[in-house]
């Protein structure tokens, strides 16, 4: 098995920044595609950005200019730098990654136990 397991989160000041860390662990042969996702209250979980293994990056819409993702392939652990936060990404953020755990073998989606983010005054 695999393990995610994120860190960073908390209370923020509109306007403010913090820095998820996301590092996975366990038995992992490759990691494709990392990610980060958040649900607000009442709200579906969403995208914010995704990291392929060679670097190709998306960004979903609220986060673009303010958030940027990276990772580091050598720790397996993905990163979100998040910027000028408003009150609205208030959520609990998700990271997300697609393991493969054995060579030739199958690719699955695992996901972190979620870090809450606060933006408030």
């Amino acid at each position: 098995q695999a393990q995610l397991v994120e860190s960073g989160g908390g209370l923020v000041q509109p306007g403010g920044s913090l820095r998820l860390s996301c590092a996975a662990s366990g038995r992992i042969f490759r990691i494709n595609a990392m990610g980060w996702y958040r649900q607000a209250p009442g709200k579906q979980r969403e995208l914010v950005a995704t990291i392929t293994s060679g670097g190709s990056i998306n960004y979903a819409d609220p986060a673009k200019g303010r958030f940027t993702i990276s990772r580091d392939n050598a720790k397996n652990t993905v990163y979100l730098q998040m910027n000028s936060l408003k009150p609205e990404d208030t959520a609990v953020y998700y990271c997300n990654a697609e393991i493969v755990r054995n060579p030739g073998g199958y690719e699955y989606d695992y996901w972190g136990q979620g870090t809450q983010v606060t933006v408030s005054s």
